[in-house]
């Protein structure tokens, strides 16, 4: 079967990562296929099989094991489709580790750090150079991804850092967390924070890099922010959820920028919510959600 269009999101099997291949499978087309990965086989076997039996879809659906902290692995699919198919239309890195209260941030660091920004960095590095003319890549962050969530002492490190210096801030930042230092050189107790501006900082840094030539091209590079979501990652740490989406409405806004024929070029490189740029510079530093750590 020919393959007219090729989209892929990690961290699918549950939550909004599903949600999004549900609603791509149902908005692409008969000749289009969407990937949905994650790093269990049977579950993503279940998880890829529900939606291609869905009512609603339209397009082929695959699942692929892909765990996004394995870098080789990453970089392997890549190759892998851009030889198969010339190429991917629609990347979405959201992937993420679950945090808890009830266990100790630095016990959580590693692997959650892995996840959220290895993987991260990982998707940019591999994906980007097959992703094709026009196409989209979007990292599923934040509203806690702007600058002015960080102590201003932290800001030099991600304010205009290449890919390669956002990664060394990522590191350091966690060997700070593992030495008992974090507090003290200004980084949140909550590793969402830190890691949430690292994720926006490394979509800048790839953004910067590959401006001119994707821009005219109508190609978007961003990262995404589609509010609260009622899922078993979000649950642990907010007591109201009157108001929060449920996955597949969370996932409306974000699979309308995916899938629309025409984007603003002021969303390049910027972190979206809900059609708006929210301002790399805004934001304060969130004592309330360290307190969440204390509560």
């Amino acid at each position: 079967m020919e393959i007219a269009r090729v989209a892929l999101v990690t961290g699918a099997n549950q939550g909004i990562g599903f949600a999004l291949v549900e609603g791509l499978a149902a908005r692409m087309g008969p000749d289009d296929m969407v990937l949905l990965t994650g790093r269990d086989g049977g579950r993503v076997d279940d998880a890829a099989s529900r939606v291609a039996e869905a009512a609603g879809t339209r397009s082929r659906v695959e699942g692929r094991v892909l765990d996004v902290t394995d870098a080789g692995a990453v970089a392997a699919m890549a190759v892998e489709l851009g030889e198969r198919y010339g190429g991917v239309d629609i990347v979405v890195s959201n992937a993420s580790a679950l945090l808890t209260p009830d266990r100790s941030q630095s016990e959580q660091a590693d692997e959650f750090i892995a996840v959220a920004n290895g993987g991260t960095h990982a998707m940019l590095r591999s994906f980007g150079p097959v992703l094709r003319p026009g196409g989209r890549m979007v990292v599923v962050a934040s509203s806690l991804g702007t600058l002015g969530h960080l102590d201003s002492r932290l800001h030099a490190l991600f304010d205009g850092a290449s890919l390669d210096e956002v990664e060394q801030a990522v590191e350091s930042w966690r060997t700070d967390i593992h030495a008992g230092t974090a507090e003290e050189r200004g980084w949140p107790r909550w590793l969402n924070v830190p890691s949430k501006v690292a994720q926006v900082a490394a979509v800048r840094a790839v953004a910067a890099r590959r401006r001119a030539r994707d821009v005219p091209e109508g190609t978007l590079i961003a990262a995404v922010c589609p509010g609260l979501v009622d899922t078993r990652l979000s649950r642990p740490w907010f007591p109201d959820f009157s108001q929060a989406r449920t996955p597949p409405r969370a996932a409306k806004a974000v699979l309308d920028l995916l899938l629309s024929e025409r984007v603003d070029p002021e969303f390049y490189g910027e972190l979206i919510r809900f059609g708006r740029v929210l301002p790399w510079y805004g934001g304060t530093p969130p004592l309330e959600q360290d307190r969440l750590l204390t509560a």
